[in-house]
């Protein structure tokens, strides 16, 4: 019984998990990014949770709102260029998106 591995095949798989992997970490960090930018700050609210180490309280929660909206306040850009921040930020999310859904399509379609 010989076992022979297809080390092509094996380095192309590696490289395109490696690379999908890369470029949808580079764009959903971008979009977060743009998204701080544009003046909308993801404020994810407390969790319950049975077994969880620490749960953010209701008041730590305000204030992190509220420091997200004095920031927003503080913003050097133009409404213009908040607008054109939160455009790129979706685009980036669409991209994320995107490869998510054609990563299964070829899963799906090529098995």
């Amino acid at each position: 019984m010989n076992i022979v591995i297809d080390w092509g095949a094996f380095a192309q798989v590696f490289a395109a998990a490696f690379v999908g992997a890369t470029v949808l970490v580079l764009f959903y960090s971008m979009g977060l990014r743009l998204l701080v930018r544009a003046g909308r700050a993801p404020v994810v609210g407390p969790a319950e949770f049975t077994d969880a180490i620490s749960v953010i309280t209701e008041k730590e929660r305000e204030r992190a709102a509220k420091a997200a909206a004095k920031a927003a306040k503080r913003s050097p850009l133009t409404d213009g260029q908040k607008n054109l921040a939160l455009v790129g930020a979706y685009a980036c999310f669409a991209v994320c998106a995107g490869a998510v859904i054609f990563a299964i399509t070829l899963i799906v379609v090529n098995h």
